[in-house]
């Protein structure tokens, strides 16, 4: 067990703990380590089709938005790959989503306080040391274990990510070996297996859905499609991207929906699907112009495309096709429709902590509907024995609103939770951030709050990890 601790350990290395490890590099005073059980950085590998881009500018990037004079920036990726000037005569405002994957990599490649291959197990609260203790198991190139060990912290930061969300009808199917049921996460991986089926199912009438669904259609030949694509909205609606509509992803935004009470945030939350659950109006153009384009010999083709329809029950047809059970919200009608493959392009849902902080529970508090309380500057609200800070990324859209996932808000949290842990404005922030007032009544941003328990002054390099040999 290492004897001195650390002054930040964070759990999992997505985009958003990427980000703060970013930010946090440069600090001196700041001893940090990130941890992630995969053996390298990855980004929705999945669904990581060639045409497919982000839903927000290449300035979404890991640290420019609090800032820009970081080497970790988007441009400065393009610089080191000599790619600058090809991206400025290319004119690309939202970037390939392989793109953002490779520059996230990249960054990820130069940052040592990354610990890939170390799965954390267990967090606890020590109150006679007040320092939090972390277990971790180091993995080998196999996943599997090849040491246990434990590491020391004052402060927590927790962005372990989401998880694939598969419909209760659809579960026995996908958990299957050998049905071709699978979720747009693992899209790429089944591709020629899907191309190559009879008929194919896409079920889900957001942005990933569409993607596929196009992928699979320029793919198949015309009338022939066998297509179909199905999900529960009522219409294949699209992302709300005005200007002022987008100002909902603005700090401004997220302070004034954390100001509200926890009832109205509830009814909020899912009254602005559209702000970032809908689809990219070019894809639906993609989509609607290949369909045209095969209609050109007469005919139309062999897709059927319907929203507002619900997967009520499933199961296998024989050994090889797929029956799903269909139910017509609006006009309360139903309907069997046999399939050769399913993909669930049916979103992400944040990964449960329950496992991870079962042993910091006693000193957790939640609100009424028992979930984690998350203050503005997105620390978890913890018993006042605690001392040390739990940070939160992308946890937190309950208190935070729909902006809590987006890109285009990490390096504004990333410099939020680092001011709150140095006590100072190490990144300042601008007051304002949007020309929509949210609310009758001004607010402004809040002078940064020093923890409890700040960072000290700078110390001769980091303590490092050492295995355990007790076994604990």
């Amino acid at each position: 067990m290492t004897t001195t601790p650390r002054d930040l350990v964070g759990i999992g290395i997505g985009p958003f703990n990427l980000s703060l490890a970013a930010l946090a590099h440069p600090l001196t005073e700041l001893d940090a380590a990130f941890y992630d059980q995969r053996p390298h950085f990855t980004w929705h590998p999945g669904l990581l089709l060639d045409d497919a881009t982000i839903q927000v500018p290449f300035l979404a990037d890991l640290v420019t938005l609090a800032d820009p004079t970081s080497p970790w920036t988007f441009l400065n990726h393009l610089r080191a790959r000599e790619r600058l000037y090809p991206f400025y005569f290319a004119e690309h405002f939202h970037i390939r989503r392989t793109e953002y994957d490779a520059y996230c990599r990249w960054v990820a490649g130069q940052l040592p306080a990354l610990h890939f291959g170390h799965q954390v197990d267990a967090v606890r609260w020590n109150a006679e040391r007040e320092l939090f203790e972390v277990d971790f198991t180091q993995l080998d190139a196999d996943g599997e274990a090849e040491a246990l060990g434990r590491t020391l912290a004052k402060n927590i930061v927790l962005g372990v990510g989401t998880e694939p969300v598969v419909p209760d009808p659809l579960r026995p199917l996908a958990d299957a070996p050998g049905v071709p049921v699978i979720h747009s996460d693992d899209y790429l991986t089944h591709r020629d297996t899907l191309l190559a089926a009879e008929h194919v199912t896409v079920v889900g009438t957001g942005q990933s859905g569409a993607e596929i669904f196009l992928d699979l259609l320029r793919n198949r030949p015309t009338g022939r499609e066998r297509l179909h694509w199905i999900g529960r909205t009522e219409a294949f609606a699209p992302m709300e991207y005005s200007k002022l509509g987008l100002e909902h992803f603005t700090p401004d935004h997220t302070r004034y929906f954390h100001s509200l009470p926890e009832a109205v945030r509830d009814r909020l939350v899912p009254a602005q699907w559209q702000l970032h659950k809908g689809i990219d109006a070019a894809t639906i153009a993609a989509i609607h112009d290949e369909l045209y384009r095969r209609t050109l010999g007469g005919g139309w083709p062999d897709t059927v495309l319907t929203p507002g329809v619900r997967v009520r029950t499933a199961g296998r047809l024989g050994t090889a096709r797929i029956e799903l059970h269909l139910e017509h919200t609006q006009q309360n009608t139903r309907s069997r429709l046999t399939t050769d493959a399913v993909v669930l392009a049916t979103g992400h849902r944040p990964r449960p902590l329950d496992r991870l902080l079962a042993g910091l529970d006693p000193y957790l508090r939640r609100d009424d509907s028992d979930r984690l309380r998350v203050d503005e500057s997105f620390r978890l609200d913890v018993d006042p024995a605690v001392t040390g800070a739990i940070h939160v990324q992308n946890a937190e859209i309950h208190t935070h609103g729909v902006g809590a996932p987006d890109l285009g808000l990490a390096a504004w949290r990333s410099a939020t939770i680092l001011n709150s842990l140095t006590g100072k404005d190490i990144y300042p922030l601008p007051a304002r951030t949007a020309f929509t007032t949210f609310g009758l009544e001004p607010r402004t941003r809040p002078h940064t709050r020093p923890h409890t328990q700040q960072v000290p002054p700078a110390r001769g390099g980091a303590a490092p990890l050492t295995p355990l040999t007790d076994g604990t």
